[in-house]
């Protein structure tokens, strides 16, 4: 449940924070008729409802159906091995075209 927990604490966190930034944007909106400092109060705003978002989506992740925790994907090996060169056989040069063509 420690994790339930840390939700819990970041979403009053994120909640503390929406509050403030509700009172800064009047404080801000106030005095300032909407010049640079309204524009930067309003990226604030925006980024504070982004991470709101942000912390909802975890949760329902976290707490949703099939919520089990997430198993690691088995590693590949990939051996130190060349390649066969007849994969490569008729494929262009990233960028440059086919091997017969210059580059313009």
């Amino acid at each position: 449940m420690a994790l339930q927990d840390d939700l819990t604490a970041v979403q009053r966190c994120v909640d503390d924070l929406l509050r403030t930034v509700g009172k800064l944007e009047q404080q801000v909106g106030e005095g300032s008729g909407g010049g640079p400092a309204g524009l930067d109060v309003r990226r604030v705003r925006t980024d504070a409802d982004h991470l709101r978002e942000s912390v909802a989506l975890l949760r329902a992740a976290v707490s949703g159906p099939g919520a089990a925790p997430q198993k690691r994907p088995d590693l590949v090996t990939i051996p130190d091995t060349p390649y066969d060169s007849s994969l490569w056989t008729d494929s262009d040069d990233e960028g440059l075209g086919a091997r017969d063509r210059r580059a313009p």
